[in-house]
């Protein structure tokens, strides 16, 4: 091999960027002629890799300068191509835009499903489409052909990979037709073209000035043969990021796609030169740093060279270990919390710079959020996702409100947005939506659309109206006109998703508008609000791409958009501007390569997170791949070693990750095994960082917590209530605290949103048609069955019952008829009348003021011989005969006490000498009785008691406590939450005996 004078290699330890700029300066006397400095080209692998020189060169030219002309590459890991083609003159054939590809690819997915029996929606046919068009991006980029895909599936194999092959073959057969339409070419093509066009420049007419390709390992083959023609000119150099010079001749020659070295070794074999003949661009800083990494991670079949290494007793090898401290914190959130400490007690030093690399975007989140302890901010650089910015979260809330017909919880989500405003206040808006939850949501799900909330909120109206509620009808009615301009803005977007398919463009305007009509305020136009900042930006650039990717796109289901929507703004990354803190920093591995900081840590240091496992090939298997001319997968984890390498190599670095994860133990980085097990071979110390996390641990310690005691409200005898229902009687055995936020505090617990007809409105339902037939018919009819199933059919029209939950209501309902006209025969011998859902009230002298006791009974039965039955109705289980016995369930003994003293007008005075329930459920067995004797003795050891309670309670000393004597120790009560009962019991409850 040739032995060129113009490759060199920073030292993995040494300051990239500055070494480069002081050596460049030197190299070609730009000191003394500044003019030759400019005259100068920088190629680099990243855009903030060019920002980073350009600085540097500041730095040490001490201002303003004429600089070289830097120009970003593009690296294996990128997004996007960043050489700009047009920029040299060269005249390419556009490349197809991403979406637009995507979108047409998707497309041919679609009509190869279609064939199969069409399983794919649209949405799921483009998330597919994606890991196409990378796999059409790898095979081009790595020069590789699929007209050998006949070869590559053959019968030996799973079905799987002989459908993959078909569906391969139907690409390559459609998509060069695709790209002649379209007048393009792939991103991939286009980028070596580009690059290939460069490279036959640089050879054909050499540059005048000196044209220099810095940090790129050359993993993509036209990068490497533009390296190559760069390295061939007269004025070109080549300057290698870390090349590793003390590994073995034999180890370098075994080198594995997963080594750290493997991507400069074979650039080096593509430029035909050995390591011997590149040259240092500096001197390392630190040498026994490097040597101790580059053992630590040389390849496994030579690791037998460790046991040399453990008897050489060599210290100034062990000292490649100053520098560097292990933490390794129990969880994720102690893991963060260690590293801001790290990262804050940088600024203590002036002038002082540090960043955390890691490429676990939750731990950068975590630190992130950590750092707002001290009003620091720092943001993760590899950017959010756009569906979690406000504009971006946002523009997918409308959509998918929109697509679930505006049901209560996507819409609320969406008129709760700060967005959301409608050309009013923002907080005059949100007052409306609150109202709309609290008094129209509440409960089962309206009919779909906007015109199902409309009749639900003119249902309530209605009501209001009934009950003489003037307040709130006032209320309703201004929310009635509030919501209907509020469904003249959503409209469209409505309308627009009404049919069956849509076209994406169509949709997308009507998106786009009713996004912009709604988010305007009192001040600001809604596109004046939606579209600012950078969240703002990108969520245009994506809606702009979007639509002029699908101008002429077929129409697609129309279930399919919004689901579209949300995956594009998941994909989207969205990065803050730069310099929020200028000290510190955050940063994913690929923008951390060739920065420098005098603090570096290295965090998510777990197998699965760094290195992340190699990628599952949906395409290809292993030896498709080797047959193909692919990488294998472990090359992702090559890089990801240089990465780690040239990082660990500062002066000062931590390495951090946690023991456990979500409540599972992880298992430590390989990089970071090999470098404990050669540590502890060779008897040096790795320190420990440990006391970052005592001291977040101090910092986070509330000392002593002394545990919460229960609510003991007291108040005055006057604010308590003197007037509850026999329901509510149970309650105050129970649950005193919840009689006090009710009565007291006058605070009502709200029905859930969307709430599924449950319970609650099955025994509605069956009450009211009980109460019916009973009132209808006073002797049975043949067809009493009968007609009793048609009342409650009534009665399920009446209150909306869905179909789905009707299939399993009625036929059970139908069951319980049939039983209890059975009964009802049996028993009617023995009633003279039958009183239904009647009203009453008793009222008992206490020293706070008279006492009423209110009740409604669902059924009371006069007897032939004397006295009456009081009847409670249950669709569920009812009350064992020891809890009414007992009075915790004092329901049906408190309405015998209202009996006896005539508080039933329609009853009249009578003894209740039998209280009895009636269970009607309609399962597998249709319905029972629970007969509760001594009926007389029950209702009058009922009125004793409640004497007594009231009497205690018009004490002002006695105090409401929480969950007393609750029903079901893992069923949480209403007000549970306010009584904060969690905080003063771990159980919350003690279960009562039954």
């Amino acid at each position: 091999m040739s032995a060129p004078a113009n490759i060199f290699s920073i030292p993995a330890s040494a300051p990239f960027a500055q070494s480069l700029a002081e050596g460049l300066i030197g190299r070609l006397d730009a000191a003394g002629d500044p003019l030759k400095l400019a005259s100068a080209t920088i190629y680099l692998p990243t855009r903030r890799a060019v920002r980073t020189l350009s600085e540097a060169f500041a730095r040490v030219l001490g201002g303003a300068a004429l600089l070289p002309d830097i120009k970003p590459l593009g690296d294996v890991d990128e997004d996007e191509f960043l050489f700009d083609a047009t920029a040299d003159g060269f005249t390419l054939p556009p490349a197809i835009a991403p979406l637009r590809r995507r979108l047409l690819l998707a497309r041919l997915i679609r009509r190869w499903d279609d064939a199969r029996g069409a399983r794919l929606t649209f949405a799921q046919a483009t998330t597919l489409a994606a890991s196409l068009a990378s796999l059409m991006d790898e095979v081009e980029t790595q020069r590789a052909d699929l007209k050998g895909l006949e070869k590559l599936a053959p019968d030996s194999l799973a079905k799987h990979w002989a459908e993959v092959k078909t569906f391969l073959e139907i690409v390559r057969e459609n998509w060069p037709g695709v790209l002649e339409a379209e007048r393009a070419i792939n991103p991939a093509d286009h980028r070596d073209r580009a690059l290939r066009a460069l490279a036959a420049r640089f050879t054909r007419s050499p540059p005048s000035g000196p044209i220099i390709a810095a940090g790129s390992t050359g993993s993509i083959p036209a990068t490497a043969d533009l390296l190559k023609a760069i390295a061939d000119l007269p004025n070109g150099m080549i300057v290698l990021p870390g090349l590793d010079r003390t590994l073995d001749a034999e180890s370098w020659k075994t080198l594995d796609a997963g080594h750290a070295q493997y991507g400069l070794m074979h650039l080096l074999h593509g430029l035909k030169v050995t390591r011997e003949n590149v040259a240092d661009w500096v001197p390392s800083r630190l040498p026994a740093r490097e040597a101790f990494l580059s053992e630590a991670l040389r390849p496994a079949p030579t690791t037998d060279a460790w046991r040399a290494r453990a008897e050489q007793d060599d210290p100034a090898f062990r000292s490649g270990l100053d520098g560097i401290a292990l933490l390794e914190a129990a969880h994720p959130a102690e893991e963060a919390a260690a590293i801001a400490l790290a990262l804050r007690e940088t600024l203590e030093q002036p002038n002082k710079m540090a960043a955390l690399v890691t490429p676990d975007r939750s731990l950068a989140r975590r630190v992130a959020a950590e750092m707002g302890r001290w009003n620091i901010a720092i943001d993760d650089s590899a950017g959010r996702p756009l569906s979690r910015t406000p504009a971006g979260t946002f523009l997918c809330l409308l959509v998918e409100a929109a697509d679930t017909h505006f049901a209560p919880v996507p819409l609320l989500a969406l008129l709760k947005h700060p967005f959301a405003a409608m050309g009013s206040p923002v907080g005059a808006f949100r007052t409306k939506v609150r109202q709309l939850d609290r008094l129209c949501l509440r409960g089962p799900r309206p009919d779909p659309g906007l015109r199902g909330i409309a009749e639900a909120i003119e249902r309530e109206l209605a009501d209001k109206r009934n009950r003489e509620k003037t307040g709130l009808v006032s209320l309703l009615t201004a929310l009635q006109t509030w919501f209907g301009q509020l469904s003249e803005v959503l409209a469209p977007l409505a309308e627009a998703l009404a049919s069956p398919e849509v076209a994406i463009s169509e949709v997308l305007k009507a998106h786009v508008a009713v996004a912009e009509n709604l988010a305007s305020d009192d001040k600001q136009r809604g596109k004046d609000r939606l579209w600012r900042n950078s969240d703002g930006d990108a969520a245009a650039n994506l809606v702009a791409a979007l639509y002029e990717a699908a101008l002429d796109q077929p129409r697609i289901e129309t279930s399919s958009y919004a689901p579209l929507f949300r995956t594009l703004a998941d994909e989207k990354s969205v990065r803050l501007p730069f310099g929020a803190h200028p000290r510190l920093s955050i940063l994913g591995p690929l923008e951390a390569r060739l920065q420098s900081f005098d603090l570096i840590v290295l965090g998510g240091l777990n197998e699965g997170t760094w290195p992340q496992a190699a990628p599952i090939d949906p395409w290809f298997s292993r030896p498709m791949r080797a047959q193909m001319g692919l990488e294998q997968p472990e090359r992702s984890i090559g890089l990801s070693a240089h990465d780690f390498e040239s990082l660990a190599s500062g002066a000062r670095v931590i390495v951090t990750r946690a023991v456990k994860v979500e409540g599972t133990p992880t298992v430590a980085s390989r990089w970071l095994q090999r470098i404990q097990q050669l540590a502890k071979g060779v008897k040096a110390d790795l320190a420990s960082a440990s006391n970052y996390a005592e001291m977040a641990a101090h910092l986070n310690d509330a000392g002593e917590v002394k545990p919460e005691l229960p609510p003991r409200p007291a108040p005055p005898v006057e604010a308590r209530p003197r007037s509850l229902s026999v329901t509510e009687i149970e309650t105050w055995l129970r649950d005193p605290y919840a009689i006090y936020a009710r009565r007291v505090l006058k605070l009502e617990a709200l029905d859930p949103l969307d709430n599924a007809f449950g319970p609650l409105e099955r025994g509605t339902v069956v009450h009211s048609a009980l109460e019916a037939f009973l009132r209808r018919f006073i002797d049975f009819p043949a067809e009493a069955e009968r007609e009793l199933i048609a009342i409650g059919d009534e009665m399920f029209a009446a209150a909306r019952v869905p179909k789905a939950t009707l299939a399993l209501w009625r036929p059970r309902f139908m069951s319980a008829a049939k039983w209890f006209v059975g009964l009802e025969r049996e028993r009617r011998a023995r009633i003279l009348r039958s009183i239904v859902e009647t009203r009453g009230k008793r009222k008992f002298p206490a020293p706070g003021g008279e006492f009423e006791l209110r009740g409604v009974a669902d059924r009371i039965d006069e007897l032939m011989g004397g006295g009456a039955t009081i009847v409670d109705y249950k669709t569920g289980r009812p009350p064992t005969e020891k809890q009414v016995t007992s009075l915790l369930a004092p329901q049906l003994p408190l309405e015998g006490a209202i009996l006896e003293k005539g508080g039933f007008a329609e009853a009249g005075r009578l003894a209740a000498t039998d209280l009895l329930y009636i269970q009607f459920s309609g399962g597998r067995i249709p319905g029972k009785t629970v007969q509760i004797p001594n009926g007389e003795a029950l209702v009058v050891e009922a009125i004793n008691r409640l004497t007594e309670r009231v009497i205690a309670f018009d004490n002002p000393d006695s105090v409401y406590m929480s969950r007393v004597m609750p029903y079901r120790a893992d069923i949480s009560g209403d007000y549970d939450h306010l009584a904060r009962v969690r905080e003063w019991s771990l159980s919350g409850w003690q279960e009562e005996d039954e």
